[in-house]
């Protein structure tokens, strides 16, 4: 953290925070649309810690790549019902009669690429759980799902950006994440990508200092510690 952003923290006059309506604090990300702001006061960055609820954020974040949240986002509903609810099993089940099914689904975005990845990222979930030695540290057994691989890849110290800057895009674990999950069968699992993810299922807390979601998960100390 620089002297600047400290002082424009300090000083309540941080350029990168936009003050709403309601007098909250938030990233511009999350200030500019109705459903962006109510994502980010209600859902990023709150652990999630099952593997169905990881799954589908995994996929989720694997659409988006190339595009814009907002844009998933508002098809998050179709997206649900077209994958079954993101149910691993039922979308490893999934065959090419159900791939031609999603290419004409108006309802999510249409990439073969993506579909597929995603049918094939189901079936590295449902491998895992048969798996030993997944996790950062190559300890997690038989039983240990892709949430459990995921969360142990949490780093000691968390972030404390007061400026969009000072955010990362990726992280040493999340490279060493998207490794562990390629050499696993994972597609559309870039070092990006899993950051992003990291961020938004609670393993980092990238919320600026001053955002009034700042330290919502209870995982950190307040110098960016692990609890």
């Amino acid at each position: 953290m620089n002297a600047t952003s400290t002082a424009a923290e300090a000083s309540g006059e941080n350029p990168d925070l936009v003050i709403g309506e309601d007098g909250l604090g938030r990233p511009g990300w999350a200030s500019h649309h109705d459903d962006l702001r109510h994502y980010y006061d209600t859902e990023w960055g709150v652990p999630i810690r099952d593997e169905r609820g990881v799954f589908e954020r995994l996929a989720l974040e694997g659409f988006q790549s190339g595009l814009s949240w907002a844009t998933i986002l508002r098809r998050r509903e179709g997206f649900r019902a077209a994958f079954a609810g993101f149910v691993p099993e039922e979308v490893a089940a999934f065959t090419e009669d159900d791939v031609a099914r999603l290419l004409g689904d108006t309802g999510i975005i249409r990439h073969r690429g993506k579909i597929e990845a995603t049918i094939s990222n189901a079936r590295a979930v449902i491998a895992l759980r048969e798996t030993e030695g997944i996790g950062a540290r190559g300890d997690l057994g038989p039983g240990a799902d892709l949430a459990a691989l995921i969360w142990s890849y949490q780093p000691e110290r968390t972030y404390l950006p007061a400026r969009q800057a000072e955010v990362p895009t990726t992280s040493e674990q999340s490279v060493a994440l998207a490794t562990e999950l390629r050499r696993r069968g994972f597609r559309f699992v870039g070092p990006t990508t899993m950051f992003a993810l990291m961020e938004a299922i609670g393993v980092v807390d990238t919320h600026l200092l001053g955002a009034h979601r700042r330290g919502v998960s209870g995982l950190w100390e307040a110098d960016g510690t692990r609890r």
